[in-house]
Order: C-alpha cells, then structure tokens, then sequence
C-alpha cells in the first residue's frame, strides 16, 4: 500500500488493485479524476520521468507531465522518432533500424539501407506516420534477458541493434518497448500511446551520417524530423526556418562581400575586406570595454610543447579535439592551442605575485584550433579556426562574488550594445568526465553558488555540463527570431593552478594557490560575428557596419562634388565607398541595398550647386533633401560606437 506524495503536498495511499498487479501512475491518476486521467502522458517518479504503467512499489512523490509541460515536447520527439521507424519498416521492408533519439527542436533516425532516402520519400513516410498515431498503439515495456534479446534481433536481421546490445554494460537492464507489432530497443521512458505523438510533426531532411560516428564504419541514412505539441506550434517553428534560412549568414555575407570558406583550407575563413572591417570594428569596441574594467592584455603563442598540456589535464580529457605537430628532428609533439588557459597561467607564474595583485585580469584575443568533425562545420559559426576573447581572473576564494557581479555587469552593456539586452544564465555543474578532487568540485560549485546569491544572478540548473576543470556559468541571448545561443561564459577552476603549479605570496606571508576565474562574454568571434549578420539580417546599425555610406552620382557632371563628399565623411571617420559609374540611379539604389549599405548618399547638378545630398536609408523608398554640413554631422554622431558616446565607457 504505497503512500503517494502529490505536488501539493498532499498524501494518498493507493491499495494494490488485485494480488500481485501494483499500483501504477495510471491508477493514481484515475482515482484523482478523469481529467487527469486523460491529460496525464507520463510521470515524475520521485523525480525521475518513467511510464506512466511503471509499478510504484514504495511510498513515493509523483508528477504527472501533461501535454503542456516542457518535458512534453521530449517525449513527444521521442515517440515520434519511434513511429518514423516503424513506418519506414513497413513500407521498406528489409531496412535496418539503428538509434533515433529526439533533438533540439525534433528528432531523427538513423537507417541501414542500400538506397538512401530523398526528401522525395517523404510523403508516403509522413502518411504512414500518421496511420500509425491513428491506431493509438499502446507504449508496452518488457524487460528481457541479454543473449535472449541479441538472438531476437539477429533473427530479425537486425544486425544494429544486436550489436548495440552486445556493447552495452554488463550491468545494463535490457528493455524493449513494442506499438502494436512493431517492436524497439529503447530505454524508455515513453508516453502512454503512438496517438500521443499527434500529428503536428514533418519530415525535414536526410543526412548521410556513419554508424557510431566512426567514418571507417558503414553510411547510414539519416531522416530528420520536428514535432510539436501542436500546428500552431509546428507552424510557428516552420515560419521560424523560413526566416532564418532568409538571414542565414553564409547568404548574406556573400551579398555583403564579407568572407567565403574553400576546401584547402576546411574549418577556415578567408575574411574579405569589408568582412575585416566588421572584426575589427566588433574587436576594437571589446578593447575598449576591457582597458576600462580593467584587463591586461597579452599574446601566448600558436604552438605549445605536449608536455605544458599534460600537465594541465587538456591532453587526456581534450586531446581528440586538438590538432597535434610533429617536430621530428627535435622528437617532439606540439599543439596547436585549443585555448589559452595555460599559457596565462604561465605569464601569472614569471615572477613572484604578491595578494596586492589580485585580482589579476589577463586578457587576449586568442587564436585557437579545435578540430570539428567536417559534418558539423557550418559556416563561420561553426569552425576549426577561431579566436576567442578569453580573459583569466586569477584572484582569492574571497573575491570570486565581486569579480562575478563585475563581469556580469560587464557582459551585460556590451550584450545590450549589440542589440541583446535579455539574456538567460545556465549554472553547469560537474561532468562525469574531469579533473580535481570531489572536495574541490563541491567547494567550488559552491563558491559560484554563492558568488550568483552575493551578486543577485538567477540561473537554470543544467546537470553534469561543467568544463572538465571547474563548474561554470553560460550566457545564453535570444535573438531577433527567438532562437537562443550560447556566447559567454565564466567558469571557477581550483584545479589549474593547482596543476601548473601557480601561487602568489599572501598577506601572511605564505604561498597560496590562486583561484582561476576563466571567462568569455562574445565566446568564438567568428559565431557571434555570424550571430550578429543574421540578428540584423545584414542591416547593421551604421556603428558596425563595414561601408556605410555610398556616395552615388546620377549624372557624370556630379562626379567632382561626389569626390568631394566621400572625402567629408571619411575625415569624419565614417567608412564611405562611391559609385560614379554610368549605371542609372534605381540600378545603384538596388545594387547596394543588395549589399546592405545602410546610407545611400545620392548627388546630382541639383545637389551639387546647392551643396546638399540626398539621404536614403536603407529599406525605406524615402529620401531627405540635407545641407552637406549637416549630414556629415549627423551620421558621424550615429556612427559613433555606444561605448564612445558623450566620451562615456559605460
């Protein structure tokens, strides 16, 4: 007779319902009503999700997760991901199925097939799809002995699955869940029936994608999906796409002549000039904002001996992810570095630190490699070859609060600078991979703990998703189409000056170890410069923007007051292009509203005489008749960084 804790507190005990069947989440759920009953898709089982058929044998606490609930959407890529295979079971017999989990905003399979699969398949597998949901097959789990559900598998000539069993631990329970006659290797949990599913789902696209990852290993074919809760839901997500696909970078930036990637150079960016100027404007505001809270800046070198990176734990927990040199007639390995936390420690170490110093904010913008595979890259925002704005605080126990408050400060003004001014902060705590003892995992989770509580930071918990050296805090913006990315973070790390040996000389006059604050508020340059293009879909404010202002003549005679004009707003700073060709002025308006010139400067006889221009922004058909003095008055103040405003850095 197991006592049920319910959300609000309250308590039910709940008889077994005949001699040997338990009591089930089914069963509480019905005897507390029949809305319930009906909403109810499966459970939190003293905090952990499971079926909602799962036998509750002992006093527990239970939730029950409705539609509504975020660990809906979950379970429905889930199941949804499990009707896929099914249906393409049926209508293409002989294909072997092999993982399919839900991911951001979907889910996928992965298919063992001759033929791959086109979007031209589509059709008859959504149809299928929905006659499975239709059916309302119920979610059944089994659990069943190792050899007994390899052999089931081989005979199914599902060779996949057998081997996927074959490698789990040894510990591992086996589970199947069956829809009808199909059946699945799954680890659960799953919702009640294929009809939860729902029909707001679609087929998105196909990928080839090598079993385990391995490319030494069989192709496969992939089917990507996205399921909602509902069609407004999908059709929100669709229109979503759509937008993005509109702003997406790798588009725009060859519209704007910013950058292109080639194939002797995968993972790398060749930046264009104007592309150059877009970095350096973004890079030059961040020096600024760093020279006045206080940062030192400094350049580590490129290539680094293996040995500094086997002592600061990044050669055993990073090393795949690292691009290695070899120094034959030195016999010796380097690495390219994958980030710069070492090498500050090393600049913190020449010479003797005194407590006076601290806190000590080292700051660089840090070229780095890390090897991705060449599936994952895409564009400039995801790369082989970045720089980071990595910073290194190396202060006290005592001063980890006031240095979190000051860079979250920090972070926030440049984030609203850029057109960002909401952003959400995760609190990832210790991976299973890492470095450090549990007492210095605990004392620091708790250092930053506590650092959010002095500095009023609220945070989502996000388990288990640490660096391999410390806990840390991650920036997440929304941006213009309510897509979130991860930019900054900062990260509390007792375990690399401990490794490499960093100390400073305490008030008492003893050697203590300092505490490693690393952080990052932009993260990867090149993403957030990708974040930026698709944010503005190219239409910058005129302070970043690479040109920003054409001067276009309409006749040949105007080509003198042109020259005239582009050289004032160059001597007032601003980055000016012209056009004095024989095209007509509607194809030189179009032209560089194709490029993104936010301010079209248009002279003719007219203008020249008057010594006036005709000011059009871009995407607007309107244009302002304005004296030449004022107009270079005018944009030179709007072109002036928010950082530099009335002479203010805040």
């Amino acid at each position: 007779m197991p006592a049920i804790t319910l959300p609000d507190g309250s308590q039910r005990q709940f008889d077994a319902p005949a001699p040997g069947v338990p009591v089930t989440g089914t069963m509480v759920a019905e005897a507390i009503g029949p809305g319930l009953a009906r909403a109810a898709l499966a459970m939190r089982l003293d905090g952990k999700i499971a079926d909602l058929a799962t036998p509750i044998e002992h006093d527990a606490s239970v939730v029950f997760i409705t539609r509504r609930d975020p660990e809906a959407l979950e379970m429905i890529r889930h199941d949804a991901a499990h009707v896929l295979a099914e249906a393409v079971q049926a209508l293409y017999p002989g294909t072997q199925v092999t993982i399919g989990p839900s991911i951001e905003n979907g889910f996928y399979y992965d298919f063992a097939r001759n033929d791959p699969f086109t979007p031209a398949d589509f059709a008859a597998i959504e149809a299928k799809m929905r006659e499975i949901v239709a059916k309302g097959a119920p979610f059944v789990r089994r659990e069943i002995d190792r050899d007994e559900a390899i052999a089931f598998f081989q005979a199914k000539g599902e060779k996949y699955k057998a081997q996927l069993i074959q490698d789990l631990p040894a510990t591992e329970t086996i589970s199947l869940y069956s829809q009808g006659d199909w059946i699945d290797l799954c680890r659960g949990p799953h919702m009640r029936s294929t009809a939860d599913v729902g029909t707001a789902f679609k087929l998105m696209r196909v990928a080839g994608a090598y079993w385990r990852g391995d490319h030494r290993n069989a192709m496969l074919s992939r089917i990507y999906g996205t399921a909602w809760r509902d069609q407004k839901e999908l059709d929100a997500h669709l229109s979503q796409l759509e937008e993005a696909e509109r702003r997406d970078h790798r588009k725009i930036g060859k519209e704007m002549d910013l950058f292109h990637i080639q194939e002797e150079a995968v993972g790398s960016i060749f930046w264009h000039p104007k592309g150059w100027k877009l970095y350096r404007t973004v890079e030059a505001y961040m020096r600024r904002r760093l020279d006045a809270a206080g940062y030192q800046e400094v350049k580590t070198p490129q290539l680094v001996d293996r040995s500094l990176w086997e002592k600061s734990g990044h050669w055993d927990n990073y090393r795949q992810n690292m691009f290695i040199a070899q120094v034959e007639e030195e016999d010796k390995f380097l690495a390219l570095k994958p980030m710069s936390c070492p090498c500050h420690v090393q600049i913190f170490r020449h010479g003797l630190r005194s407590y006076r110093e601290l806190p000590l904010r080292m700051a660089e913008f840090g070229s780095c490699h890390r090897y991705e595979p060449s599936g994952a890259l895409h564009g400039i925002m995801r790369v082989r070859a970045f720089t980071q704005d990595d910073a290194h605080i190396f202060c006290t126990e005592d001063q980890i609060a006031a240095e979190t408050a000051r860079f979250v400060g920090l972070l926030s003004v440049v984030y609203r600078d850029f057109g960002f001014p909401d952003f959400r902060i995760k609190f990832s705590d210790r991976p299973e991979a890492r470095i450090g003892s549990d007492a210095a995992w605990d004392q620091a989770e708790g250092a930053l703990r506590e650092a959010c509580a002095i500095a009023g930071v609220a945070f989502e918990l996000n388990p288990g998703e640490g660096a391999f050296y410390g806990p840390k805090l991650e920036f997440v913006l929304r941006d213009a189409i309510g897509r979130d990315w991860q930019c900054g973070t900062l990260q509390v790390d007792p375990n690399l000056p401990e490794r490499l040996d960093a100390e400073y000389v305490g008030e008492d006059g003893a050697r203590h170890r300092p505490i490693m604050l690393h952080r990052a508020i932009l993260g990867s340059f090149e993403r957030f410069l990708g974040i930026l293009i698709e944010q503005y879909a190219g239409r910058f404010p005129l302070w970043l923007a690479p040109v920003q202002v054409v001067v276009a003549t309409i006749v040949s005679d105007a080509d003198d007051y042109a020259r005239e004009v582009a050289a004032a707003f160059a001597a007032a700073g601003l980055a000016v292009n012209t056009d004095l060709t024989n095209q007509k002025i509607n194809a030189k308006v179009r032209e560089h509203s194709l490029a993104h010139v936010p301010v079209l400067a248009v002279v003719g006889r007219k203008e020249a005489e008057n010594r006036t221009i005709a000011l059009r922004r871009l995407g607007s058909q309107a244009q302002e008749i304005v004296p030449l003095h004022e107009a270079v008055g005018r944009l030179a103040s709007e072109a002036t960084p928010p950082d530099l405003i009335s002479g203010k850095m805040a």
